[in-house]
């Protein structure tokens, strides 16, 4: 992990970059753009420390993901390795909406679950000092959390998360609403930038959810739940090409509630320990912000050789950076 206090700057300045060889100059090609060519991700990483009464927050560097823009933030081709599901009772999405015309047309979330019905639980089951119940209500609490901070179009919207941070602990809430204000929260809430407009679609959602029992640090049991879910989010957009008003959001979040034997009433609840994301098509600045706003399209650099890799939840999110 990279602390962000001491990493480079990730967009440095033309002088920096030396002088703008000619080609850059010339034209643009009157030629319509590929899928690679509208890619533009950014990955964004955040984690904070669990249960120790306030949330220690370890911002991590945004890093980025495949594809080709800016002549600033050229890539060489990568591969892209599949993560390593977590061990543990999980759940996949399975449902798929029925064949229509819309903005999804012409990529991998056409295929896709419709908002909330894309979030699947597994099966709640006792697992170590945890009872089914307490499994059970734990994996409610995760999925309503998800469908506010991914789904819900007022949260979206909203002045203040409240919405959002009152599904917490309390303790949890002060360094929540701090990553709000710096922008870290980009890694498990959508904030749209003013100005940003969906359509009338529904995301589209892809993703599964496994728990298991462990400790903290200090000895605490606790419920662990991990989700990882790539989020389509239709943008309003004069664009007719395939995927074009299309931002793809792909997450991991780690969830956790501690058994309440082991913690203050104030500490009891849900807490995110660590949270990891990564945004494609997207305006690069206001992602920085914790915002999403549809990218702008442009040429050049070198190709991804899989751009429908960002759909795909199975598919690393350690991917380099194109803005």
């Amino acid at each position: 992990m990279t602390d962000p206090r001491s990493a480079p700057d990730p967009h440095p300045s033309h002088e920096a970059l030396g002088p703008v060889p000619d080609w850059l100059r010339q034209s643009t090609p009157d030629v319509r753009p590929g899928l690679a060519d509208r890619l533009r991700i950014r990955l964004g990483r955040h984690s904070v420390a669990l249960l120790g009464g306030a949330l220690v927050l370890l911002l991590l560097a945004c890093f980025g993901a495949a594809g080709l823009l800016s002549y600033d933030g050229f890539a060489r081709p990568v591969a892209h390795p599949t993560i390593s599901p977590p061990s543990g009772e999980q759940a996949v999405s399975s449902a798929s909406p029925p064949p229509t015309a819309g903005p999804f047309d012409g990529t991998p979330a056409a295929g896709f679950a419709e908002g909330a019905a894309g979030i699947a639980l597994p099966r709640a089951r006792r697992t170590g000092a945890f009872t089914e119940k307490q499994v059970a209500d734990a994996l409610a609490k995760v999925r309503r959390a998800l469908v506010t901070a991914r789904l819900d179009r007022a949260f979206f919207a909203a002045e203040d998360p409240e919405r959002l941070v009152r599904q917490f602990a309390p303790d949890a809430r002060a360094d929540l609403r701090k990553d709000f204000t710096t922008g870290d929260a980009v890694s498990y809430a959508t904030r749209l930038a003013p100005g940003s407009r969906l359509t009338a679609d529904q995301p589209r959602v892809r993703g599964r959810i496994s728990y298991r029992a462990t400790k903290d640090a200090g000895g605490i049991r606790v419920l662990e739940v991990t989700t990882n879910f790539v989020w389509a989010y239709p943008f309003l957009t004069a664009s007719m090409a395939a995927g074009d008003g299309v931002v793809v959001v792909h997450d991991t979040v780690v969830w956790s509630v501690a058994h309440p034997d082991d913690v203050h009433r104030s500490s009891a609840g849900l807490w995110i320990d660590k949270a990891d994301s990564y945004g494609s098509n997207i305006d690069c600045a206001a992602f920085d912000k914790g915002l999403l706003r549809l990218g702008t399209p442009s040429f050049g650099g070198p190709a991804d050789p899989d751009p429908d890799a960002v759909y795909d939840p199975d598919k690393t999110l350690d991917l380099p950076d194109t803005c």
